[in-house]
């Protein structure tokens, strides 16, 4: 498993402003051509942007450790989908777009390392704690991973919750597989205290779901309160607080780990199954308390 790969933050903050040209010819994927020279000139001199370059090279001071993170990602895709062939991947900052870490389009993948420097770190204040959490190395392969999946597993074909939670589950469940490292909390952004609490109250949240006749609604705001990353799910009872946010993708997740348990089903089939399908031929059951 070979692939391009590109540090273009490290490139640009090398880069003088007399040598801007030669970088917009080397890097064109990131130089909007209606954008003025100047605005780069002027980032090219900004203290806060040549401060954050500083920060993304002390945290990532080695291509070879990125490389190989990626490529091991890479590498667990290609088993489960023979046919997949890796973009190109360029690192880059973003100015802290923490809701875009990873993005791929096209045959290139842009990774913002400036969304990996440590939880605590001094550029994340203001930040939301529950977006915060996530910004660590550790969840670089699992953004790749996520970000992989998002675009193999097939779009969702109606608007009923079961269909959001089971698209959402499926991502999951590979992204599980495509990061056999990381740990199930890490994979869908828990803390470990969240995980334990999902794990404990899963037949509450069934019942929940099961008694207001949620999994076919195509109420519009289900997804904001159960897939959405968000400090809590809203079930508007007294266990928000104690709640972690994406409980009804935590739901999704375990109907196809289920599901998958008890089919003989490849991974690439797994993609595009349709979610009445899948919930209907699961044997789903939710953990006792």
């Amino acid at each position: 498993m070979e692939f391009e790969f590109h540090r273009f933050d490290k490139a640009f903050a090398n880069t003088e402003v007399g040598g801007l040209e030669e970088i917009k010819e080397t890097y064109p994927l990131f130089f909007d051509p209606s954008i003025p020279d100047s605005f780069w000139e002027e980032k090219l001199k900004d203290t806060l942007q040549i401060e954050l370059e500083e920060e993304v090279i002390k945290a990532f001071p080695e291509d070879e450790s990125i490389y190989e993170t990626v490529k091991n990602v890479f590498q667990h895709v290609k088993y489960y989908f023979p046919r997949f062939e890796p973009p190109t991947v360029y690192t880059s900052t973003t100015d802290v777009a923490y809701e875009t870490k990873v993005i791929l389009s096209g045959k290139n993948m842009v990774i913002g390392l400036d969304n990996y420097l440590g939880s605590n770190h001094y550029f994340y204040e203001g930040i939301q704690t529950y977006f915060k959490k996530n910004m660590n190395a550790d969840r670089l392969p699992v953004d790749v991973a996520t970000e992989l999946a998002t675009y193999t597993v097939a779009p969702i074909q109606d608007r009923t919750f079961l269909s959001q939670m089971i698209y959402f589950g499926k991502v999951l469940y590979m992204t599980d597989f495509w990061v056999p490292d990381a740990s199930e909390a890490v994979v869908i952004g828990y803390t470990e205290d969240e995980w334990e609490w999902a794990l404990e109250n899963e037949e509450d949240i069934w019942r929940y779901f099961i008694e207001r006749e949620l999994l076919y609604s195509t109420e519009s705001g289900l997804k904001q309160r159960f897939i959405d990353s968000a400090p809590f799910s809203k079930f508007y009872l007294e266990i928000d607080n104690e709640s972690p946010g994406r409980i009804g993708a935590y739901m999704g997740w375990q109907i196809v780990t289920s599901y998958m348990k008890r089919n003989d089903v490849s991974m690439e089939e797994l993609a595009i199954l349709d979610a009445d399908l899948i919930y209907k031929n699961s044997n789903y059951k939710p953990r006792k308390k």
